[in-house]
């Protein structure tokens, strides 16, 4: 399995930027597609974007598009997500995913019940 721990979260303003970085160990990262969810208090994890093997394949949530970048360095074994223009709605807490995948794939996942493997969160939190 692999082992992932996000971080980078922090209190901003609304319009600024911020970039999570999930770093992962164990199994070879170039093996998992990977993917950012968030939860808000009371809200259900919702899906915020995704990264399939190859780096040419990612999906993004209506709610992020055109706002939030997902990319992934297999040199570092690491995953991030570039957020610009922060609104307070984006305020939750960041978790990355992972999901193995044995052939090699663009496929990505945007449901939560897809992936095996989490990390334990960062909070961003964005002021008015």
């Amino acid at each position: 399995q692999v082992q992932l721990v996000e971080s980078g979260g922090e209190l901003v303003q609304a319009g600024d930027s911020l970039r999570l970085s999930c770093a992962t160990s164990g199994r070879p990262f170039s093996s998992y597609a990977m993917g950012w969810f968030r939860q808000a208090p009371g809200e259900e994890r919702e899906f915020v974007a995704a990264i399939g093997r190859s780096t040419l394949s990612t999906r993004y949530a209506d709610s992020v598009k055109g706002r939030f970048t997902i990319s992934r360095d297999n040199a570092t074994n690491t995953v991030y997500l570039q957020m610009n223009s922060l609104k307070p709605a984006d305020a939750a807490v960041y978790y990355c995913a992972a999901k193995y995948q044995t052939c090699y794939s663009s496929r990505v996942f945007t449901a939560p019940s897809g992936y095996e493997c989490w990390g334990q969160g960062t909070r961003v939190t964005v002021s008015t």
